[in-house]
């Protein structure tokens, strides 16, 4: 996938809009925190996971593409390099993600349609 690609694919969620965090591409979800990308450490997503061991088996099956850094060694989360993620693996994780912070009636109507 590419940067555009990967921004297409998180803007086509409802209520996800464009921000920067920490100087990086960031999206929110009607304000709340959504995601971000890496551009310039190492061209990556950041993906909240549901637990670390899910973290654990990604990175151990596909380490070209999936990794962590020591600061969410602690946390749910894995970085998936953009020009090696699996697009439909990203879309169902990011989903997953989306609906958590997503408020309920963005998600109903989501559904509904």
């Amino acid at each position: 996938m590419t940067r555009d690609e990967v921004r297409a694919l998180l803007l086509s969620f409802p209520g996800v809009e464009d921000g920067v965090s920490y100087g990086e591409p960031s999206y929110k979800v009607a304000g709340k925190f959504f995601t971000w990308m890496r551009p310039l450490l190492d061209d990556s997503i950041v993906v909240h996971l549901g637990n670390r061991d899910e973290r654990d088996l990604l990175v151990e099956m596909d380490p070209e593409t999936f990794h962590f850094t020591d600061h969410y060694r602690d946390h749910p989360i894995v970085l998936a390099r953009i020009a090696s993620v699996d697009p439909t693996w990203l879309r169902a994780a990011l989903e997953r993600r989306w609906r958590r912070v997503a408020p309920r009636r963005i998600v109903t109507a989501f559904d509904a349609a």
